[in-house]
């Protein structure tokens, strides 16, 4: 009796790691799937601007000419769209489809901006506690406050000396020749998204002329950069958000470096910064971490963010396949020249914790403060800022 009394047990225990393994490799092979049609979405945005735009393609942007106002609209896109991912994903396939460079980096400045929404968005859940929501909003706008100063210095030290798009170039040049001698990865991946890339021109081929099958190729991908990017975030989060939990109690608290280093490897499973993020905040204003922990994990959570850019870019060959690498490079090299001089200097490491502990005393006193914030430094101000541009 006894003897039959333990071997029913151990029946459920051999059977139930199977479940879970399986719905992992099913979860995992989605996320392969989702990869390859991002991939198949920036390449047609760059074909589907070529197709639309001939030779033309610069003058397609002539409004954003002026950096202000190219770093406004990416802010906006990025606020409206939440999810700075799919818009460096997009402005990947712009650049490859003939935005120039220069004009981009101002787009990719204003995305690193938006992005920082969703947390603050996400800290307003624990609006009904006073104390729980001053601790939860400043951990969300310590990070606003640390792109948008990474903006001020480093959007006029761009456009005087150009060490983004000097540093990017050279770096994307050296990636993609050593490619195409060494590996043949340009072609290979032509190869691959062929049969995605032949799809989508057979859907637009019944449209008349080359510019309303171009404009057809850009909508598509846009469209599939929207789904893929969500779709994708949510599928890794049930995968990933349990030990990506482990790992920031595990590190968070341990130092910058290591807070840091979790932000960026958390931001590279979940595939979105936005995600990263609004999961500390919660934890922020329980109280299980400080706003100072939380600060250096934002940060990594910027570097985390830019894996995304990079993998668009490698569905981009031929002549602007450097150009597609150069914008994704620049998203990389501008956050980790902002960490160094921001959280580097003693004297200005110190500046977005003391904004967002300001900020969060305004926002605990008056709610109204909330909706003045979000609405002037996301939507607002920005929109202004285009409109007196133009006149």
């Amino acid at each position: 009796m006894s003897s039959h009394a333990q071997s029913v047990p151990q029946e459920p225990l051999s059977q139930e790691p199977t479940q879970p393994v399986s719905r992992q490799w099913l979860a995992w092979l989605t996320v392969v799937v989702l990869v390859y049609l991002l991939l198949a979405a920036v390449g047609s945005i760059g074909g589907g601007f070529k197709a639309a735009a001939g030779d033309n393609a610069k003058e397609l942007f002539a409004f954003a000419t002026n950096p202000f106002v190219g770093l406004m609209i990416g802010l906006v896109a990025t606020a409206l769209i939440q999810s700075s991912s799919t818009v460096t994903s997009i402005i990947v396939g712009l650049v490859a489809g003939g935005l120039p460079v220069q004009i981009a980096i101002p787009l990719i400045m204003g995305a690193n901006i938006g992005t920082s929404l969703t947390s603050t968005i996400v800290s307003l859940g624990h609006v009904r506690n006073g104390e729980e929501f001053r601790r939860a909003f400043s951990a969300a706008t310590v990070h606003d406050a640390f792109n948008i100063l990474a903006v001020l210095l480093l959007l006029p030290i761009e456009l005087l000396f150009h060490p983004l798009q000097i540093s990017s170039q050279m770096v994307a040049g050296l990636l993609v020749s050593d490619a195409s001698l060494d590996m043949g990865s340009v072609n290979i991946m032509k190869t691959i998204l062929t049969p995605a890339t032949d799809l989508l021109k057979f859907l637009v081929s019944w449209l008349p002329g080359s510019v309303w099958q171009g404009v057809a190729l850009i909508l598509i991908g846009v469209g599939m950069i929207l789904f893929v990017v969500s779709a994708i975030g949510r599928v890794l989060r049930k995968v990933m958000v349990g030990r990506a939990k482990d790992i920031m109690h595990a590190s968070v608290g341990r130092g910058p470096l290591s807070g840091m280093a979790s932000g960026t490897i958390i931001t590279v499973l979940v595939q979105s910064s936005s995600t990263t993020t609004s999961l500390i905040v919660p934890l922020a204003g329980t109280g299980v971490f400080s706003m100072r922990q939380v600060y250096p994990f934002t940060l990594g959570s910027n570097i985390g963010t830019c894996v995304t850019a990079l993998l668009a870019a490698t569905a981009i060959v031929g002549n602007n396949a450097v150009l597609a690498l150069q914008i994704a490079l620049v998203h990389l090299f501008f956050n980790l020249l902002g960490i160094v001089l921001i959280y580097g200097l003693p004297f200005l490491r110190q500046v977005p914790p003391r904004i967002a502990e300001w900020l969060a005393t305004l926002a605990q006193r008056n709610k109204l403060y909330v909706a003045g914030y979000i609405g002037g430094v996301f939507f607002a101000l920005p929109l202004v800022l285009i409109g007196a541009s133009q006149l």
